[in-house]
Parts: C-alpha cells; sequence; structure tokens
C-alpha cells in the first residue's frame, strides 16, 4: 500500500517508515504536522495515512481535525489514528461518519507488531478498527440501551457482528420485515432517526459496544 505518515515524535516517525517499508509498503510521505500532511495528500492522496492526534502548533487536536478534512476531501484514502489521547469531539465524527477505512488505536495499548500490521491492512483494504477503550471512552456517558427490549438488544447484538437485515431474520428465525421494524425501533430509542450524514447502524453498534455488557 501506499502510505504516509502524520507524527511530531522524529523517531517515532522514522521508525514507522522503516517498519512499513520493510514490510513491502510505500512511505510517500512522513510528516510532522497537521498541514504538511494535508499538502502532502492533497498533491498525491496515498491509499491509507497514519496519523497522531496532537501535533505542533497546539498539541491538542490537530490530528484528528486533518483526519477528518482527509476523510471529506479524499474519500478514497483511508485513516488509521494512532495516538496515545482520545480527544472526544472529534474522534466522535471521525468515528461515526463512514464506516469505511478508519481505525483508531491507542499506543499504549499495541503490544506487537503485528497487530498494528494488521489493523493498518484492514483499515486499508476498507474495513474498520477500534480500540475498545477508545469506544468505552467516548461513549461512556449515559445511554439509552436499557430502552430496548430484549428482541431489539438481539437484533443490536446481531448487527455488531456484523449481520445484514437477511442473515438476522435467518438467525432469529423471524421476517425481514420484523427486523427492520426492530431495527427502526432501535434507531428511535437511541436517538438516532433522523441522523443525517454519518451510518445510524455503525452509530447504534458503537453504543453497543460501549456498554458494560456490550
Amino acid at each position: 500500500m501506499r502510505v504516509m505518515i502524520a507524527e511530531d515524535s522524529a523517531l517515532l516517525r522514522e521508525g514507522l517508515v522503516r517498519l512499513l517499508a520493510d514490510e513491502g509498503h510505500v512511505v510517500t510521505a512522513a510528516v510532522g504536522n497537521a498541514d504538511a500532511l494535508l499538502a502532502a495528500v492533497a498533491a498525491d492522496p496515498p491509499d491509507i495515512v497514519v496519523m497522531d492526534v496532537r501535533m505542533p502548533p497546539t498539541h491538542t487536536d490537530e490530528g484528528l481535525r486533518a483526519a477528518l478534512q482527509v476523510r471529506e476531501r479524499h474519500p478514497g484514502t483511508a485513516v488509521l489514528v494512532l495516538s496515545q489521547y482520545v480527544e472526544g469531539r472529534y474522534a466522535t465524527e471521525l468515528l461515526s461518519g463512514s464506516s469505511e477505512g478508519v481505525g483508531y488505536l491507542l499506543k499504549d495499548r499495541v503490544m506487537q507488531v503485528e497487530e498494528f500490521l494488521d489493523a493498518l491492512e484492514r483499515v486499508g483494504a476498507g474495513g474498520t478498527v477500534f480500540d475498545p477503550e477508545v469506544v468505552r471512552r467516548l461513549l461512556s456517558r449515559k445511554d439509552p440501551l436499557h430502552r430496548l427490549t430484549p428482541r431489539e438488544r438481539d437484533v443490536l447484538g446481531l448487527m455488531a457482528q456484523g449481520c445484514t437485515n437477511a442473515a438476522i431474520a435467518q438467525r432469529l428465525y423471524v421476517s425481514q420485515s420484523a427486523v427492520e421494524k426492530h431495527t427502526n425501533a432501535i434507531f428511535d430509542k437511541l436517538g438516532l432517526t433522523g441522523t443525517t450524514g454519518y451510518s445510524r447502524r455503525v452509530l447504534a453498534v458503537l453504543r453497543h459496544l460501549s456498554a458494560p455488557d456490550g
């Protein structure tokens, strides 16, 4: 894959460049700030961007804001956030948008190189990789999951496993129209009815995964 790296730590940045090159990936740019990344992506969009959250000049959320711009301006470019921090507002926007080609890992929780490389390949291929701790922190506030009926919880659980409505209907021995009614009820109870610009299915699954027994 063609990869760009945005990381203000020179040591980590160069380490990632060498690691990815050794694995056969082509690193087209490795920069230390968000502005340089956006300019590089605009000039030559890569397959995937690996980026930190906090970068110069303020070291707050420049990376995530840049990630959102990359997703908006270059939808064919995947984004894998690799950071020590979970920044609430922009991280929620990133994870709640298109479910294709996006990931968020915490540096301290990536225990093996193979784990990072696997996440890179999955996100680059259009998949999603969310560290469970990221999801927990973002959605730890009180959630209306208790309003769901047992059947609606069953449907939501199967949605979280990636099942389509047809597959859910087959698993639960109900009609597909019944599944659609349950799904709409889930969206309504979770406050997702009328949500635009985001995948309601992904939002619902994220809330399910954030629950203590999810």
